[in-house]
């Protein structure tokens, strides 16, 4: 069975979650993968440095806020992966949806789909985004790239788990990112660490 045909029928297992009524926010994301050299890949945006945001450099998958505007989460997810690196994923494969995830610091939901391209795309950053790069599962899969690492947030220092991304970018993966990718990995069999 291909990793594709896995994920579609295990993320078909998954349930999403209802509207939340607190008016908690609500952010929509897309976990992009292909077949690369080095076996499948993720998409991941590094994004700019702003003062009024909490997410402000750190590397994420592409998306964003769930505007009154938009028919769902899915579609937030896929207009705003267009606005931020301007590719569309309208004709690509989407696989399924992971479990929300909820902010640790910040009240904010996150619903993430996965999807699935045919070829490497074009990507055009607008000024949310200031790089983007695939890493094979490979990489992400590697116990040897997973270590905690300290912070300091809002003048408290905490610690949490983090992969090294180096040779990719020289920023660390972690938070709701970092655990949107551990749900993925745990439905994928290993593909041998580098």
């Amino acid at each position: 069975m291909s990793l594709r045909t896995l994920l579609i029928d295990l993320l078909a297992r998954q349930s999403p979650e209802p509207a939340d009524p607190t008016g908690q926010k609500h952010a929509a994301v897309a976990l992009i993968m292909k077949e690369g050299q080095q076996g499948p890949e993720v998409l991941f945006i590094r994004r700019a440095e702003h003062a009024d945001d909490p997410w402000s450099g750190d590397v994420a998958f592409p998306g964003g806020r769930i505007e009154p505007d938009d028919q769902n989460a899915c579609h937030a997810a896929e207009r705003e992966v267009e606005e931020e690196i301007g590719l569309s994923l309208r004709t690509s494969q989407r696989l399924g949806q992971l479990k929300d995830i909820h902010g640790t610091y910040l009240p904010v939901r996150v619903s993430c789909f996965v999807y699935w391209l045919e070829d490497t795309p074009e990507l055009e950053h607008n000024y949310e985004v200031v790089d983007s790069f695939w890493v094979p599962l490979q990489v992400l899969q590697n116990p040897h790239r997973n270590r905690p690492m300290r912070f300091t947030y809002r003048g408290h220092e905490r610690s949490h788990p983090v992969i090294d991304l180096s040779g990719y970018c020289e920023k660390f993966l972690w938070g709701i990112t970092y655990r949107l990718l551990l749900q993925l990995l745990e439905f994928i069999p290993d593909q041998k660490g580098c």
